[in-house]
C-alpha cells in the first residue's frame, strides 16, 4: 500500500467514529434536557450496534466496488435488504422483551438509522465520485 494514500475504509472508519461522537454529544445533551421516560437506557449499545453494522456493510460494500459496477449495486441492493430485515427483527425483538422501553427504544433505533444511512450513502457517493476523477 502506497504510504502517502489512507486506506479508504481507515477513512470511513475515522469519519464514521467522528460523526457518531457527534451524535453522542447531542444524545448526551438529549439526556440532560428531556425528562428520563422519553429516553431509552439502551442509546449506548444502540450507537455501538450502528457502527458495527455500518463498518461491516462498508467493508463488503468497498469490496465489490473493485468489481463491475452492476456488482457492486446488487450487493448494495442485498445488503441494504438485509440490514433492514435485521433492524426490524431488532426492534421487534426488544419491544417484545421490554415492553416498557418500547416506545423511546423504536424512535432512538429509527431516528439513528435514519442518520447512519444518511451518512453512509453520501459518503459512498462522495469516495465515488473521487475515485472516478
Amino acid at each position: 500500500m502506497n504510504p502517502d494514500k489512507t486506506s479508504p475504509y481507515l477513512t470511513f472508519l475515522r469519519r464514521l467514529l467522528i460523526f457518531s461522537a457527534v451524535l453522542g454529544i447531542i444524545a448526551a445533551g438529549f439526556w440532560f434536557l428531556v425528562p428520563a421516560k422519553y429516553i431509552t437506557p439502551s442509546l449506548p449499545f444502540i450507537f455501538i450496534f450502528f457502527i458495527g453494522i455500518t463498518l461491516v456493510s462498508f467493508y463488503f460494500l468497498l469490496r465489490s466496488s473493485s468489481k463491475a459496477f452492476i456488482t457492486f449495486i446488487n450487493y448494495y441492493l442485498l445488503i441494504t435488504v438485509l440490514k433492514l430485515f435485521l433492524f426490524i427483527g431488532v426492534i421487534f425483538l426488544y419491544m417484545y422483551l421490554n415492553k416498557a422501553d418500547a416506545a423511546p427504544f423504536a424512535i432512538s433505533f429509527l431516528i439513528l438509522y435514519f442518520l447512519y444511512m444518511v451518512f453512509e450513502v453520501a459518503y459512498l457517493v462522495l469516495h465515488f465520485k473521487a475515485t472516478q476523477k
